[in-house]
C-alpha cells in the first residue's frame, strides 16, 4: 500500500510543478512544445557511433530545470527511472558489433561499445526533455498545446483522458491493496489471488471512469481545454522557439566537444 501510495504522489508531483509561475511557466505552451520537438528531432538524428556531439545538448534540459525552478534530485531520479530500458536496448551491442573504431593509447574502443553509450545518452536527453517539459507546462497544457498546433481535437482529448486514467487506476489499486492487508492482517499475496485482483482492478477502474465522465457531462464538458492561464503565442515564445531551435541546428553540425577538446589540447580535429 504505501508504494502504490507512494508512487501515485510523486507521479503527481508533476502536476504541482507545473504550477509554478516562473517566466517559463507563464511562457505559451506551444512554445515549449515546438521547442522540445526540435530538440527530440535534432537529437535522434544523430549517427549510432556519435557521442561526443550529444554532450552540449544537455544544456537545454539544465537551463529549463534552472529557469523552471525545478528540483533537480526529482528530474534525475525521474530519469534513472527509465535508463534500465535504454540498457536492455542496447546491452548486445558490444557482443556483436566488435569492429575497433576507436583508439585511445592501447585502448580500443568498439563499434558496439559506442552505440551503446550512444543509446543511453540520446535515452537521457529526450526523457529528460520530456519529463523538464511536462513539469514547466503540465500535461494538460502540452495536450492543449498538441491541439492548437494541429492534432486532431480527439485524439488530444483521448490522450489527455489515457493521463488521467493512470490517476484512476492507481487510486483504485490502492484501495484494494489497503483492503486486502487489512483483512489478511499482513499477510504476502498468494500467487492465485494475483489474477482475481487485477480482473477487479480493471471493473473497478472501469466503473470509476464511467462515473466521472457522467460527472464531467453533467458539468457541461464539451471536450474543450480549460487551463489556469490564458496564454497567447507572441514576440517572447517566438524567441525563445527560434533561440533554442537555432541552437539546437548549430549544435547537430558542430561538433562542440570535439571543438572544445582540441583548443583544451591543442591538438586540432
Amino acid at each position: 500500500m504505501a508504494s502504490i501510495d507512494g508512487a501515485l504522489l510523486d507521479f503527481k508531483r508533476l502536476d504541482r510543478l507545473a504550477t509554478g509561475d516562473t517566466a517559463i511557466h507563464r511562457l505559451d505552451p506551444r512554445a515549449k512544445v515546438l521547442a522540445t520537438l526540435v530538440f527530440v528531432v535534432t537529437v535522434v538524428s544523430f549517427g549510432k557511433y556519435e557521442v561526443t556531439p550529444l554532450v552540449p545538448f544537455l544544456i537545454f534540459p539544465v537551463a529549463m530545470v534552472a529557469l523552471g525552478n525545478l528540483p533537480v534530485a526529482y528530474v534525475i531520479k525521474k530519469i534513472a527511472l527509465l535508463c534500465p530500458f535504454a540498457l536492455v536496448v542496447g546491452i548486445f551491442n558490444p557482443i556483436f558489433d566488435r569492429e575497433v573504431l576507436v583508439q585511445i593509447g592501447s585502448l580500443g574502443i568498439t563499434g558496439g561499445w559506442l552505440s551503446f553509450a550512444s543509446i543511453v545518452m540520446r535515452s537521457i536527453l529526450t526523457v529528460g526533455a520530456a519529463i523538464v517539459l511536462v513539469g514547466v507546462t503540465g500535461f494538460p497544457g502540452v495536450c492543449l498545446a498538441l491541439e492548437r498546433i494541429g492534432m486532431p481535437r480527439v485524439f488530444a482529448v483521448q490522450l489527455l483522458f489515457l493521463y488521467r486514467y493512470i490517476f484512476v487506476l492507481t487510486d483504485e489499486g490502492s484501495r484494494m491493496e489497503r483492503a486486502r492487508k487489512l483483512r489478511s492482517l499482513g499477510k504476502k499475496m498468494e500467487p492465485g489471488i494475483f489474477g482475481s485482483l487485477v480482473g477487479h482492478l480493471l471493473l473497478r477502474t472501469w466503473q470509476r471512469a464511467e462515473r466521472i465522465h457522467m460527472a464531467m457531462l453533467a458539468r457541461g464538458f464539451t471536450g474543450e481545454f480549460h487551463t489556469r492561464r490564458d496564454t497567447r503565442f507572441g514576440g517572447r515564445e517566438l524567441l525563445f522557439l527560434l533561440g533554442w531551435s537555432t541552437l539546437f541546428i548549430i549544435l547537430r553540425f558542430l561538433n562542440l566537444s570535439q571543438l572544445v577538446g582540441s583548443l583544451v589540447t591543442g591538438i586540432s580535429p
